[in-house]
């Protein structure tokens, strides 16, 4: 018998993950929202999930429902301002300061966009990531290639982010 990490130790390992994902998907102004909801769904969730389940997958499942739910919900929504009142959390932020990246990704297309966050912050395979955006495999890996060369041509001018491509870095 597995027994399950307490759900604590869950947010612990995989927050900094679930967060690079909802920036990537959502920008900066959305992503805290999206990653709270994310959370507070897994543990309403996280009882009746097997012991032996893929928690990174699931709660990859999980934050592309939520950010869906904020783009839908985005018209509904106040604008951001530039600068808020209170500091935005530093955990999980693509590049840690590489504000041109995450520009760069937040520009590309919404399937090129889930496809890199998908495959390169969270790990998924593309037939994961194919079942989570709906068509193929092979169309999950084309938005996902086309996305990184959409990426290192808008970062060409940028060179010494050109070439950063393992996970976590995008």
């Amino acid at each position: 018998m597995v027994n399950k990490k307490p759900f604590e130790a869950v947010v612990r390992e995989q927050g900094a993950t679930v967060l690079r994902l909802c920036r990537a998907i959502l920008g900066v102004h959305d992503a805290d929202d999206a990653w709270s909801d994310t959370f507070l769904a897994a543990l309403q969730a996280y009882p009746a999930l097997p012991a032996e389940a893929n928690v990174e997958a699931w709660l990859v499942t999980i934050a592309h429902r939520k950010c869906i739910d904020h783009v839908r919900a985005g018209t509904r929504r106040a604008m951001p301002v530039d600068n808020p009142p209170e500091q935005p959390s530093s955990l999980g932020i693509p590049g840690d300061g590489h504000e041109e990246l995450l520009d760069a990704v937040t520009s590309l297309p919404p399937k090129q966009r889930q496809a890199v966050a998908y495959h390169y912050l969270a790990g998924l395979p593309y037939g994961d990531i194919a079942a989570l955006l709906g068509g193929t495999a092979e169309a999950a890996r084309r938005a996902g290639a086309d996305g990184v060369k959409s990426l290192r041509s808008a970062l060409a001018i940028h060179p010494s982010l050109a070439h950063t491509s393992s996970k976590g870095d995008i």
